[in-house]
């Protein structure tokens, strides 16, 4: 398989992912669609993917690394649901951004 159609499929995948929990999450079955959206598919099928094209180490180092947005994805959902109700979805949504590359920056910085 050619990389263009090696990166096609990654895409298909991520999309028909995000898809079908948007599609959940627009029935009413947000438990469901927050399931789909944190179920480790995407992180699986990457971790897959790493270890057929860079072996082991690639793998673990991609897993020791994914370690660390997981309080600066936090601070985003919880910005997210305090921000929607006070201010409204698309601000709230800016500053939940704002707040999470703010704190990958902290991250980077305190691995130096």
């Amino acid at each position: 398989m050619n990389d263009f159609a090696k990166y096609a499929l990654y895409f298909l995948l991520g999309g028909s992912i995000v898809s079908f929990s948007t599609y959940l999450g627009s029935q009413g079955k947000s438990f469901l669609a927050a399931m789909v959206s944190t179920f480790p598919a995407i992180t699986g099928v990457t971790f897959i993917l790493l270890y057929a094209n860079g072996g082991g180490a690639t793998t673990v180092d991609y897993a020791k690394n994914l370690l660390w947005f997981v309080p600066p994805w936090t601070v985003y959902v919880v910005t997210m649901i305090m921000g929607i109700p006070r201010l409204g979805f698309w601000p709230a949504m800016a500053g939940s951004l704002v707040l999470y590359i703010g704190c990958i920056g902290l991250v980077k910085m305190m691995l130096r």
